[in-house]
């Protein structure tokens, strides 16, 4: 007998135990009261998301610092050049983006917290071979550490998210997930705050100290989940009830025997048992072909919520906000408006902060797929503005600088500061909706036989494209090669249009639906009206009176 077959014999077994469960057939009834235990346990898990926002803080101003683009450049030199500097801020997405691919086979062999904590002592390694920056091959050792901890930080990106969208409670999932995107933005300004902080050393510690300071997430991260329970729905996936009690109980504050208890665990395993009748336990190279069975043009098969998940993914990164986080402080510089960096790279950070929380609000009280639209439009507007100030009268429009023929100044001072203006609140348009909008959604789409897979591809597809862009923005924008200057934004904006049509045709509302409802509102629905639809009875009541429900979301007891 094979593995996948013994694996399956013994789902069987557990399986059959759930016909003992009680069931209910009311809809408000399958989960448990939200108690504090529960916020502070989900909110605990979002806290990975500081290893995303510290390195895309952090390696900007370490780019900037003249001792470490001396010891990669030579000593003559007086800036990284465009070349490495799109290859070190590039490698790190490389080995997220592997990291998250192998991340979702992990998490089904070894459980999702487990997985979160390897990935953190993978990120360790990574940093210890950040540090030696410096000795011998400067920038050997700075790629390959950034290379290893990007495969730690995809372990971390995909695992989280689903973690987070398995353990947490349905009417309050979306807002707790956008707290990940909320420790995104936190560790985004702790970094400008290190970076600032150190940036007047004379030796390797403008660098090192920075790099050093992630020990600290990882060691909290890892040290914390040691002492969560797993997911329960991973658990069920492996026929393990009696561990997706115990954990079940843990999570929702209740004891075990009480009834949410039995209720919620019961939906649960009926909808595992009904989706493994539908996607069946095969071999390895199976279980990955399962993700793009059925047709494109079925809202509801596994190939729509891949190709649903990857694209939300990477449509969150055509916004262009990574390009303004990594080079846009450097960009408008450039034109004389700006007298202080820093102070525009905190504004900046600050308002990405402070907008994020907004979405805990309106995530659950518009609804997922309305902050996403709306979010959409107010980025374009913000961008295309961006562009045609900048084109018209301000970035594009300098002069040389008569105290310094190196340097230029901008005509027009209040068109460049009405640029730097639009671009804060194309940053709050994006921290209130896109940010954790997208994160939020992927953990919620995917059935879940092949939901670790399915994050696992949304995530990785966030990590290509952030490679893809970290890559192609420095030539974009460099003098030596497009210069686009300004016109850059037009790029940005055009990608922002594409979201909000995107939204509008693709995205459906997921609003205050348990994970197992929200496959049936895909079943029954297409996303322009998927905001109306309500539950109407429970997996397990569905299946205890000896009926299931196909593919088309009728009623079909020969599946039973």
């Amino acid at each position: 007998m094979s593995l996948h077959e013994k694996e399956t014999a013994v789902q069987n077994d557990a399986l059959a135990q759930h016909h003992d469960l009680p069931v209910t057939q009311d809809v408000e009834r399958i989960e448990a009261p939200v108690t504090w235990k529960a916020y502070l346990i989900c909110a605990f898990a979002s806290f990975g998301g500081i290893f995303f926002g510290y390195d895309s803080g952090y390696i900007n101003g370490v780019l900037g610092s003249k001792i470490f683009y001396q010891a990669v450049e030579g000593a003559a030199a007086t800036e990284l050049g465009e070349s490495h500097t799109s290859l070190v801020v590039s490698i790190l997405s490389c080995g997220t983006f592997f990291g998250a691919l192998i991340a979702g086979d992990v998490a089904d062999h070894m459980g999702r917290k487990w997985t979160v904590i390897l990935g953190c002592l993978i990120y360790l390694i990574g940093v210890v071979i950040q540090m030696i920056t410096g000795l011998g091959d400067a920038l050997g050792a700075i790629v390959a550490g950034r290379l290893i901890a990007g495969v730690g930080v995809g372990f971390e990106s995909a695992i989280v998210i689903l973690y987070m969208s398995e353990i947490c409670p349905r009417k309050v999932r979306g807002a707790l997930v956008a707290g990940y995107q909320f420790c995104i933005t936190i560790g985004i300004m702790l970094a400008s705050c290190i970076v600032y902080a150190t940036q007047n050393r004379t030796d390797t510690g403008v660098y090192r100290i920075p790099i050093a300071i992630q020990f600290i997430w990882a060691l909290i991260l890892a040290g914390g989940l040691f002492f969560l329970p797993d997911s329960p729905r991973y658990f069920v996936k492996k026929g393990k009830l009696e561990k997706a009690t115990e954990s079940l109980a843990r999570l929702r504050g209740q004891p075990r025997d009480s009834e949410y208890i039995q209720f919620e665990l019961a939906e649960i395993v009926a909808n595992e048992e009904y989706e493994r009748q539908l996607i069946p336990n095969t071999t390895w190279f199976g279980s990955w072909a399962n993700c793009f069975k059925g047709s494109v043009f079925k809202a509801n098969s596994n190939l729509r919520k891949t190709i649903l998940g990857t694209s939300l993914q990477m449509m969150q990164q055509w916004t262009g906000v990574n390009f303004i986080f990594y080079y846009s402080t450097q960009f408008l510089s450039s034109t004389g408006a700006i007298s202080d960096p820093f102070l525009t790279s905190m504004i900046f950070t600050i308002i990405n902060v402070f907008s994020t929380p907004i979405s805990f609000y309106t995530v659950e009280r518009f609804g997922r797929r309305t902050i996403l639209f709306w979010g959409a439009l107010g980025m374009l507007v913000c961008q295309f503005l961006v562009a045609i100030i900048g084109v018209t009268v301000g970035f594009n429009h300098a002069h040389p600088d008569p105290a310094d023929a190196t340097k230029t100044l901008a005509d027009n001072i209040s068109a460049v500061n009405a640029q730097i203006a639009f671009i804060c609140i194309f940053i709050f348009f994006f921290a209130s909706t896109w940010g954790p909008g997208a994160w939020i959604l992927i953990g919620e789409i995917f059935p879940l036989p092949i939901r670790s897979r399915g994050v696992g591809l949304s995530t990785a597809s966030n990590w290509l494209w952030n490679t893809i862009i970290a890559v192609i923005t420095p030539y974009m924008v460099g003098s030596k090669r497009g210069n686009m200057k300004s016109s850059v934004f037009f790029v940005w904006g055009g990608l922002c249009t594409a979201a909000w049509l995107y939204t509008y045709l693709l995205v459906p509302e997921t609003k205050g639906l348990s994970l197992e409802q929200v496959d049936k509102m895909m079943e029954e629905t297409v996303p322009r009206t998927s905001a109306k639809w309500k539950p109407h009875d429970t997996f397990s009541s569905t299946v205890k009176s000896g009926a299931a429900y196909t593919n088309t979301g009728a009623p079909d007891s020969s599946i039973a």
